[in-house]
């Protein structure tokens, strides 16, 4: 590795999977898609909206047939993480694994996984947040001036 200033995307279960910052290029750059880490931190998973590289132990995740968004990558990316508990050293998530593994999605009327919906789903919860912390900062009282 070179140090550098692109980030370097491992099998870690934080930073969103950032471990380090590179000056290297090769094939795995990419942006928007959900990286996922089949070693180390298993089924970890996280959106990538920018370019990066990523480690042999961490697999890109694109849509085939949908133009993938962050909102829609962020559900993808709540339901791949609830499949952690089925692997462990005895059952090893690996790649075989993960083409293997079924994600049950929101279908619209024709069976398709509703992109629409699971769009609107996680707007309305980022909207929820962001109100929930206006809120906040709206009663909080100005700075050092908490009671002990």
């Amino acid at each position: 590795m070179i140090a550098g200033d692109i980030p370097f995307i491992g099998a870690s279960d934080s930073n969103n999977g950032v471990t380090a910052f590179i000056g290297n290029d090769n094939d795995s750059a990419d942006e928007n898609f959900l990286s996922v880490s089949y070693n180390g931190s298993v089924c970890q998973c996280f959106y990538q909206p920018y370019c990066c590289l990523c480690s042999d132990d961490v697999k890109r995740f694109h849509l085939r047939n949908h133009a993938g968004n962050k909102y829609i990558y962020l559900f993808l990316a709540t339901a791949i993480k609830q499949q952690k508990d089925k692997y462990n050293y005895g059952y090893k998530f690996n790649e075989t694994r993960m083409r293997r593994q079924k994600i049950l999605l929101p279908v619209n009327d024709a069976g398709e996984p509703d992109y629409q919906f699971m769009e609107a789903y996680m707007l309305k919860l980022e909207a929820e947040q962001l109100n929930r912390y206006r809120e906040f900062v709206e009663i909080a009282p100005p700075s050092g001036q908490f009671n002990h």
